[in-house]
């Protein structure tokens, strides 16, 4: 989680970054913009960090070759960190990067703006980092102006909304050895807009506890609405309750065991060796590492409990919640109506 109550921007840098391939012009600006106005500046901090209030998920840097130095971002961060008196002249270094590598014909032209921030918090502890925010959508405004006793109404045909950041990332002076840690967001979130992730800032997901329960949960649910499918004769409502038993389990532990979880959820030789496969080969095919135990993070649990779903629909006439004892519904076929049924036993009556 970050939180911003403490924090500060020391140093803006704003930029136009146009669209390299549609022969869009780069701005750059000779000189930080210098932000007196306090309602401004509270505005620009909203804008800027709003959006990661409830960020769990933290990237690092890297680089294909696995050269950290070959990273350009990082670079520039890294010499920003050490000598705050190149933080324009990086910002600048930024926004050409940014500039040659917007070569996707989607990619729109936009504003620029490169933060220094201190005392920002992120897990607790306090930190100075670089912000690089990106504007690419502009939305109209109506104006109210009192003139003697009349009003005059008028338009701002291309404002930028404080509430809707289009792309964004926090770099913060920690871990720079393994690339720093890093926030993000991408509102566009389309296929041609992942360059904000992929070609600018070459980012990975770090391989800590958050992304180790989130990870290995998405593995799981994968494994048992697509493998346990083609392995098994399986109902959908077994499905059902193999994932309620799993967010069960996460909810419920304070770390992740594999053995443990596969004999109390699994509960299956066969299936459990299934999914022992199925996570390894998940691990070397995204080259990700998935420990056989980690500290569970309760945020990623409460993120991808959202995902898992526990509705059995049938047909368009019924929905059955399905939240606890799988023993208590029973499937059958009834030979005269040519039709499927369920027999759902109960205490009471809500």
């Amino acid at each position: 989680m970050i939180t911003y109550s403490e924090a500060n921007f020391t140093q803006l840098s704003v930029h136009k970054v146009g669209n390299i391939t549609a022969d869009e012009p780069l701005n750059l600006s000779e000189q930080p913009v210098l932000v007196a106005d306090e309602t401004l500046g509270s505005l620009l901090m909203q804008y800027f960090l709003s959006p990661f209030e409830k960020t769990n998920e933290i990237f690092h840097l890297a680089h294909s070759s696995g050269n950290l130095d070959l990273n350009e971002v990082y670079h520039f961060a890294q010499d920003t960190f050490n000598n705050k008196d190149t933080f324009h002249i990086n910002s600048q270094h930024i926004a050409k990067h940014l500039y040659k590598i917007s070569s996707h014909p989607k990619i729109k032209s936009g504003e620029l703006y490169v933060v220094y921030f201190t005392s920002l918090q992120q897990e607790g502890e306090l930190y100075d980092a670089i912000g690089i925010f990106k504007s690419e959508s502009k939305e109209p405004f109506i104006t109210i102006q009192q003139e003697a006793n009349a009003f005059n109404i008028g338009y701002e045909t291309a404002a930028i909304n404080v509430k809707k950041l289009d792309k964004g990332c926090i770099i913060f002076n920690t871990d720079e050895e393994t690339g720093y840690k890093v926030a993000v967001t991408d509102q566009t979130n389309r296929t041609d807009a992942m360059y904000w992730i992929d070609d600018f800032l070459q980012l990975k997901v770090r391989n800590d506890n958050y992304n180790q329960t989130q990870t290995t949960l998405s593995v799981y649910k994968n494994f048992v609405t697509e493998k346990m499918e083609e392995a098994f004769d399986i109902s959908k409502a077994d499905k059902i309750d193999l994932l309620n038993r799993s967010i069960k389990y996460f909810k419920e532990k304070d770390s992740f065991d594999m053995d443990e979880f596969a004999n109390e959820v699994i509960a299956n030789e066969q299936g459990i060796e299934l999914f022992k496969e199925f996570k390894n080969n998940y691990a070397q095919e995204f080259d990700t590492a998935l420990p056989d135990s980690f500290a569970i993070s309760d945020a990623a649990v409460k993120k991808q409990a959202r995902v898992f779903k526990s509705v059995l629909k049938l047909d368009k006439n019924f929905h059955i919640y399905i939240h606890g004892n799988k023993d208590l519904i029973e499937k059958g076929f009834d030979e005269g109506m040519q039709m499927n049924y369920y027999k759902v036993y109960f205490r009471e009556e809500k």
